[in-house]
């Protein structure tokens, strides 16, 4: 008999608003420090990036307002589910952002946060600058057409 496991199943949560709300410039995978009772939250799929942003501190790169929400077989020492974490990239690629990010109307926006072949959590973020009113509606257009296209096509 093959038992289904609890944490089996693929990890990969998307920030769907986003692409909606912001144009992505550049692309990067950070890993993010994380306690025990937060990677076990992630692995059953419940974390919401709608709200989160990154930000720089002391040339180091956090996110904040990432919701995972707590663990539900963990005791009294279950993790805060909105607090601060760190972002672990390279510093090199800290740098480059860095100084990206000091340019006026610029971002860095969570995309996906997801689980690699190694079991560890990574968080894909973008250096992103912020659509105005028509490009949201041009990205709307070319959704709808894309989807006509796809219902022609069967």
């Amino acid at each position: 008999m093959d038992k289904k496991k609890k944490f089996d199943k693929i990890i990969n949560i998307k920030n769907r608003k986003a692409s909606y709300e912001f144009e992505f410039i550049d692309k990067y995978v950070a890993g993010v420090v994380l306690t025990g009772t937060e990677i076990k939250s992630i692995r059953e799929g419940k974390v919401s990036l709608t709200e989160a942003y990154c930000y720089f501190r002391r040339s180091e790169l956090f996110i904040k307002q990432m919701h995972i929400a707590p663990y539900s077989l963990a005791s009294h020492f279950n993790h805060d589910a909105v607090r601060e974490r760190k972002l672990l990239l390279q510093k090199q690629e800290l740098k480059k952002i860095e100084n990206k990010f000091a340019e006026k109307g610029l971002s860095i926006v969570p995309i996906r946060i997801f689980i690699n072949n190694k079991g560890l959590a990574k968080i894909e973020i973008a250096l992103s600058k912020g659509k105005k009113v028509h490009d949201k509606r041009q990205s709307i257009k070319e959704k709808d057409a894309k989807r006509d296209l796809q219902r022609m096509a069967y």
